[in-house]
Order: structure tokens, then sequence, then C-alpha cells
């Protein structure tokens, strides 16, 4: 338990450093690459077109590099004292720095807001797995990749693997990735996916990872139907790189929150109140992927609930963080959106709903683009109009999103969007007819 970090990483957070921003740069090359060859032949040749993954991996530290000394700077200038090492509790509100600077720290009240970390899958040669972080930081691309897991992390690195030119393996032990998006756009998603040149293997289990002759194993076992892992058939697939994206918890582990009587689940975070206050302890508050708080692990869920936190320190429980309209994407190829309900989670809530729903991929907005794998779901509440979710599987649908989400948030019925005159061509113009 005593392990301490000898490496500390830089100021900031996951979003900036190790997550949204560096990812965002990395999608957004690769995406001009592949949407280059889709439209090879209508006007456009790019046939000598392809990705220079260090020059790539320079252009993406243009953003990242500079940003520690940046908010460094900032915080001293905005009177906050920093301090570099590992945190741990040694009372309510007691914390002992070490592995950097040494030092004790006793305080009214403290926020733990420490992000996540990737999960321990407890099988043989997991300290082989690269982590999501490394990959970003990868100087040189991989030709053989395998992905362990099926949830965003994956599909979004797996997309990036494959259009840069690598041989990419995507490997899920349930019958349905994604599981917190629409099953239909979904099913979508992975035909893009494979047409990409992804191999999406699902209901197939990773059982363990060996070196072997200069390569990485992975012994997997496949069954024939989620959960009937067991007894399935034994396969190996060889790599030079092995992704784990099969999920984060909260990095609470060195914290010794026992230590400061805090109450925790070690997948779901610290056991808050409404107000992000400690359930256990009143002096601790925690945000975004630390708390229990029963909201998406997302970047503006956790600036939303940081601003709650800061309010609630200063004026004693006055705010509760409002989580309606925020959305949340797959950055794949086309992008997958949602904001509110799965229509499962409509039916089980006893909504009565009208279902709006259509493939796209023959809409000009599609075929402009070239692609073929597009399409959108839209719960509409009866008697009262109200949009209930939203999902989109298409171009610029991580912008498009944020209209519905927008409209839930401010109670604007499904009948005021379908009434915006919205420029055109745009991918918003689309909403009206989705509608």
């Amino acid at each position: 338990m005593e392990r301490c970090r000898c490496r500390l990483p830089p100021l900031r957070g996951t979003c900036q450093l190790r997550g949204c921003d560096p990812k965002k740069v990395l999608v957004g090359v690769t995406d001009a690459l592949a949407a280059s060859r889709r439209l090879e032949g209508k006007g456009l040749s790019a046939l000598d077109l392809h990705i220079t993954w260090p020059n790539l991996q320079r252009f993406k530290r243009t953003f990242t590099d500079p940003a520690p000394t940046q908010n460094e700077a900032g915080f001293a200038e905005a009177g906050i004292q920093m301090f570099h090492g590992v945190a741990q509790f040694i009372g309510p509100t007691s914390v002992r720095i070490r592995g950097g600077e040494e030092a004790e720290i006793t305080a009214q009240q403290v926020v733990i807001a420490t992000g996540a970390e990737p999960m321990k899958l407890g099988i043989p040669g997991e300290d082989l797995l690269t982590t999501s972080e490394q990959f970003l930081n990868l100087e040189n691309l991989p030709r053989r990749l395998v992905f362990v897991g099926g949830g965003y992390i994956s599909f979004e690195f797996a997309s990036i693997a494959a259009r840069a030119g690598a041989e990419v393996h995507l490997v899920h032990r349930g019958a349905r990735p994604l599981v917190g998006f629409d099953p239909d756009l979904v099913d979508q998603l992975v035909a893009s996916v494979r047409e990409l040149g992804v191999d999406v293997q699902l209901n197939v289990a990773v059982e363990g990872l060996e070196q072997r002759a200069g390569s990485l194993v992975v012994r997997t076992r496949s069954g024939g139907a989620a959960g009937a892992i067991t007894g399935g058939i034994p396969e190996e697939i060889t790599a030079d790189l092995v992704v784990h994206g099969a999920g984060r918890v909260p990095e609470m582990s060195e914290l010794a929150l026992d230590q400061a009587g805090i109450a925790f689940d070690q997948r779901r975070g610290i056991r808050v109140n409404v107000h992000l206050q400690s359930l256990s302890n009143p002096a601790v508050y925690a945000a975004g992927d630390a708390a229990d708080s029963g909201a998406w692990r997302l970047t503006p869920i956790a600036s939303l609930e940081g601003g709650v936190v800061a309010q609630n320190l200063v004026h004693v429980n006055t705010q509760t963080p409002n989580y309606t309209g925020t959305a949340t994407v797959v950055y794949t190829l086309p992008p997958l959106a949602r904001v509110g309900l799965l229509e499962r989670e409509a039916r089980e809530q006893g909504l009565r709903f009208q279902t709006q729903e259509g493939d796209i991929s023959g809409w000009y907005s599609s075929r402009r683009v070239g692609l073929r794998h597009t399409g959108f779901k839209v719960l509409v509440e009866e008697g009262t109009g109200r949009i209930l979710g939203a999902h989109l599987l298409a171009h610029h649908a991580d912008e498009v999103i944020n209209l519905f989400g927008l409209a839930m948030r401010n109670g604007l019925p499904a009948s005021a969007l379908k009434a915006l005159p919205s420029a055109y061509p745009t991918s918003s113009s689309d909403v009206a007819s989705m509608l």
C-alpha cells in the first residue's frame, strides 16, 4: 500500500494533458485523412496522402507541453500554494505530502478531485498493457495493436490507429460494446469501424498476455453468447502493443481515505450528498471522477461539479449540480453522440414517448462527405413535446447534439427546434427533419 510514485505527473488534469484535448488533435488529423480517402475520385486525388506519426505527435505537443507551466503560473498569480507529491490522509482534514515536496497540511475543508485511472483486470500479464496515456504519447505507431475492452477509449484509439495505417484488433467480452449509447446506432458504428479495417471481436474474453519471440501474445477465449465465455474457443492474437481500454475507476488507492473516515466505493468514488459533500466526513467534498454523484464521468461534468463545490465551500451548501442537457460523444468516424435518456431508460421510468428514428446515409449531409453508416433517434414525450433523449451517428454529431442539449436544459419542446430556420446546408439543418 505504501508504494510511492517516483515520477509525479505534471500539473493539470486528464483532459488537457492525457485525454480529451490531445486525443482530439489525433482524431482531427486522422479524420482529415479518412475524409480525403472517402472522397477519392469525387474531385479529389489523395493517393499519396498518409499519416506521419512523429510529426502528428509534435503537433499534439504544441497543445500539451506548455500547459503545466502556464497553469502553475496562473495558480501562483491567484495566490494558490501548490505542493508536488502524493497526498495521503493522516486525519479527518489532515494530509501528508510525500514522494516530492514533504509536508503536512491541516485545513478546515478538503476537496478531492483526483480523477480516474485504468481499472485492474486481474489477468496474467496485466503489467504488459499500455495505458491510454502512454498510447497518446507514442513516438512511433506500432504495426500491430490490440485494444482490450469495448468502451469509448478503445473505439476512439482503434479508429485513430487504423486510419494511421496500423493493423488493429478490438476485443470486447460482451455482446454489445459502448453500453451507454443507443444500441441500434452502436451496431451501425461497429459496421463503420470494421469497414475502416478494425477487427472488432465481440463475446471474446482476454485471459492473459505474454511476451513471446519479441512480440506480445494476447490469449483470448470466445463464446457463443454474452456471458458464455467459459468453455469457449481459445485463440491468440499476436501484437506489438496491447492497449487497456476496458474501463477506468476513481484514482484513490493512495489517499488512505479510511484515515479520514471518508466512505467510498472502489469503482464509483466517494459517497456524497446532493451538495457533493462526503456523507461520512462533512469537512470533505469531492468532484469529477472522484465523486459518486451518479453523473457521467466527463470533463464538463467535472467542471460543473468543481464550480458547485467552490460555491458550497464559501456559501455552505447552497448549490446542487444540474446535469440536464449534458451530452457525451464517442469521437469515431462518424462520431456517436448522446444526450438524455436511452429508450430502455425512458421505459423503465414509465414515460410515454414517441421515437423518431432513421438511417440518414442517403441524406445530403452524409452523401456529400461520403459517410455510409449514419443515423439518428430522438425520444419525444407524448403530450408535452419534451425531448427526453437524442442520439446521433452523423457528420458533426458532436456539435449538433448540443442543440438538443440546449433545448432539454431550457425546457424547449421539440416543436421549437423543428421551427428553427437553420442555416442551410448545415448539419444543424437536419434537426428539423429528425423531429
